[in-house]
């Protein structure tokens, strides 16, 4: 079964327009070696950059392994934990999504609002809820709960460190430029 051809045709625009920078597949120039200027400062942390990455891969599992022990142990909690549990879970889907979304674009793209966006979903919110799930031994923690809470910890806490060095780096950069572009 075979796309019609109308269709095959946006699909195949959509995807050398939009999925691929065009920029890449064109060869490089003298009038593109501004792209990136031998002295401009990268100022992305690697850190956090890979912390992410494997924090994106790691969350679906961490995702459904949860879903799954709550689904086990649901029957033996009482009322207000049955509650709690599913809020915490659904509130950590929606915020963790956002948060890694806004530490990629902060981080690639060296925004400072992103970036302090992620940070504070970081250290406020899902640090809190995620201390909750694995320290608090009323809500009958599985083996395989205090596993996956454990190394989610890790990467919060990994991301919390790098992404406060790398947005104290990026402030510092931004405003040391705001300051030289007065006097221009």
């Amino acid at each position: 079964m075979e796309l019609p051809q109308k269709i095959r045709k946006r699909l195949d625009n959509f995807s050398r327009n939009i999925l691929f920078d065009q920029s890449r597949t064109m060869t490089f120039a003298k009038e593109n070696d501004r792209f990136l200027s031998h002295d401009k400062r990268v100022l992305s942390s690697l850190q956090l950059q890979m912390s992410l990455y494997f924090n994106l891969w790691f969350f679906p599992c961490w995702w459904i392994s949860e879903a799954v022990m709550l689904q086990l142990k649901y029957p033996a909690l009482p009322d207000y934990y049955k509650f709690i549990l599913v809020t915490i879970l659904l509130l950590m889907t929606l915020i963790e999504s956002i948060r890694l979304y806004l530490g990629y674009t902060g981080n690639l793209q060296e925004k400072v609002p992103e970036l302090a966006g992620f940070w504070l979903l970081t250290v406020l919110l899902q640090f809190p809820l995620i201390l909750f799930q694995l320290l608090n031994e009323a809500i009958l923690i599985q083996p395989l709960e205090r596993g996956v809470h454990i190394v989610l910890t890790i990467f919060i806490l990994t991301q919390g460190v790098s992404g406060l060095t790398a947005l104290r780096n990026l402030v510092r950069h931004t405003g040391s430029q705001f300051h030289l572009q007065q006097f221009d």
